[in-house]
């Protein structure tokens, strides 16, 4: 891709982020592409219908993850690594809820999907080695705790901007094996549905 073509196409999934954050899916390609600075042909050179578009974003938002979690195994501090991973998961996973099941589906999204899950299982596997999450925690459940939480407090997000930051560190502490009780069944095998 010439170098125009790849900054164009940052432009484009970056005005189409904050355009999707601010006023919903049903904002216009027209009001993309203007927020951008090209024009709508640009739009349709890059993405041919909107929902590809939108799985472009996706994608982008879960490798925004991917390397955050990447960086963390770096971290000194496994378990601060899992909770900073959380974090940032909550950050982005409360954008990324609006996405349709199809656009799960895509190609790229289920490949950024997979990267994720790896990194989160990498994270969670330091954290249990060190004995600061209980035994029995997978990066699996990390990834549905995120959205646990995304969900938990999406009614009041707007009226209470940090309130995730509350029930993220209420889920952390349960993630901790102290006074851990055996969980009642095991942890999912895949996010994937099917």
């Amino acid at each position: 891709m010439r170098a125009d073509a790849v900054r164009n196409r940052r432009l484009l999934l970056d005005a189409a982020a904050a355009e999707f954050a601010e006023h919903g899916m049903d904002v216009s390609i027209a009001r993309i592409a203007a927020r951008a600075g090209i024009g709508k042909g640009t739009v349709f050179r890059h993405f041919a219908t909107k929902e590809q578009l939108m799985a472009a974003i996706l994608s982008d938002q879960l490798d925004a993850l991917v390397a955050r979690g990447e960086a963390l195994l770096e971290c000194a501090d496994p378990g601060e690594a899992v909770l900073d991973f959380m974090a940032t998961g909550v950050e982005l996973r409360s954008f990324c809820v609006a996405f349709t099941a199809e656009m799960r589906e895509e190609p790229q999204v289920r490949a950024a999907s997979e990267r994720l899950v790896a990194v989160a299982e990498s994270l969670t596997a330091r954290a249990r080695g060190d004995g600061v999450v209980r035994g029995d925690v997978t990066g699996q459940d990390v990834l549905l705790l995120i959205n646990a939480v995304v969900q938990a407090t999406a009614p009041l997000g707007e009226a209470v901007p940090e309130l995730w930051r509350r029930y993220l560190s209420l889920v952390f502490d349960g993630l901790r094996p102290e006074a851990a009780h055996p969980l009642p069944v095991p942890a999912p095998r895949s996010l994937a549905p099917g």
